[in-house]
């Protein structure tokens, strides 16, 4: 795979590159889009040969006999995460934020609260708050330049009236990649306020050299009377247009219930994915994975070091994600004045700080999965942009 080939994605109905202009006001001719949470590259040849037997065969029928895809998914995870499951308590819906609603829809009920480690990805509170239920915001605290969990404080905000906690592991948008301390942590908190804990680890194999992902099953197996993961292939090889996740479920009385509702609204897979799936979740498509995330590796550091020229700009150092998390606060800026110098004179699309809640204001989130020539322009625009604090 060549990931430094530029891709012109233009034009193609890519929400990345042609929603700039209605959204943003910047053209996809002279802007950088670094905002939606998709990578500008290819996904394993694997995939793409899936689809063209798809095509050959031309007909586009309901998608039958899951076990091969079933089977790929187990494989993955014990093969990468050591993870054994049983392929019967898996659910497949459309996409993670459909699997969110979907949870949020079978344990709580309109008027429940729903607790959110803050800042964290924003359709959370959009799936939450759509759905009639309240959002409680647990912030997490900035320690040595990364996040941390405050479980003392959290304990404090907490009214009664929660019902679910979701996390976000690895951590969108700081980049964190949770310790077994931690993961236990947020167990025992689960465990002590009474709540159903939903773990998306959508980025859990985009981990760079040094870290290591630990699914919460694993960190934490007493907690599987409660516990849901939610797992996808969307993020690692870039196929979000698929529209397709997993919802896994060990403990029998949570299955049943999440099977309920499953079947009330008529869930079915998406046969596109479930072909693209089974082909990504193998040998050629963990060597793909290593590959990329390698080149990630060289963009993140590329990026960062470009930021950190930049006097007042701070780049908190991801252990996990493509997706890089940068304070402005630093320079003496306004959010406003700090968007305003990215957006309109850097040309670059980033997704705002404080749509991510509490603690996300004086943030922006640059996506750094694009060829490194792209990042080189977006760390030229960027200091050129600034130059006048250096």
């Amino acid at each position: 795979m060549n990931f430094d080939e530029n891709i012109d994605r233009r034009g193609t109905h890519c929400s990345k590159w042609d929603m700039m202009e209605p959204l943003y006001g910047l053209s996809s001719d002279d802007a950088l889009p670094m905002w939606v949470a998709d990578m500008d590259f290819r996904p394993p040849a694997a995939v793409q040969q899936a689809l063209e037997r798809m095509l050959r065969h031309g007909i586009y029928g309901y998608f039958g006999d899951e076990a091969a895809y079933r089977e790929a998914i187990c494989w993955w995870m014990a093969n990468r995460h050591g993870w054994q499951l049983d392929p019967a308590t898996i659910f497949t819906t459309h996409g993670l934020v459909n699997g969110t609603a979907l949870c949020v829809d079978t344990w709580t009920e309109p008027g429940d609260v729903v607790a959110l480690m803050t800042p964290v990805y924003h359709a959370f509170a959009r799936v939450v708050r759509g759905g009639g239920r309240e959002v409680r915001e647990l912030p997490l605290v900035q320690q040595d330049g990364r996040y941390r969990m405050d479980f003392d404080s959290w304990d404090e905000r907490m009214t009664g009236r929660e019902k679910m906690l979701i996390l976000c592991s690895p951590h969108n948008p700081g980049g964190r990649v949770w310790t077994l301390e931690e993961l236990r942590g947020v167990a025992d908190f689960a465990a002590r306020h009474n709540l159903i804990l939903v773990s998306d680890e959508i980025h859990h194999d985009l981990v760079f050299p040094g870290q290591r992902h630990i699914p919460m099953t694993i960190a934490a197996p007493e907690a599987a009377e409660r516990l849901v993961m939610m797992t996808a292939s969307t993020k690692t090889f870039n196929i979000a247009g698929a529209h397709i996740g997993n919802v896994i479920i060990s403990d029998e009385k949570l299955r049943n219930a999440f099977a309920r509702r499953h079947q009330a609204l008529g869930i079915s897979p998406n046969s596109f994915g479930m072909h693209m799936v089974t082909a990504a979740y193998s040998p050629e498509g963990a060597e793909w994975v290593d590959d990329l995330v390698r080149y990630l590796d060289g963009n993140r550091k590329a990026f960062d070091a470009g930021i950190a020229a930049i006097p007042g700009l701070r780049s908190m150092p991801l252990e996990a994600t493509y997706l890089a998390w940068v304070d402005g606060s630093g320079a003496g800026l306004s959010s406003e004045e700090f968007i305003t110098r990215v957006e309109k004179e850097a040309r670059i699309a980033t997704n705002h700080g404080q749509t991510f809640g509490l603690g996300g204001d004086g943030f922006l989130r640059f996506n750094f999965a694009c060829s490194r020539a792209m990042i080189d322009e977006a760390v030229s625009r960027l200091q050129a942009a600034f130059s006048d604090l250096q």
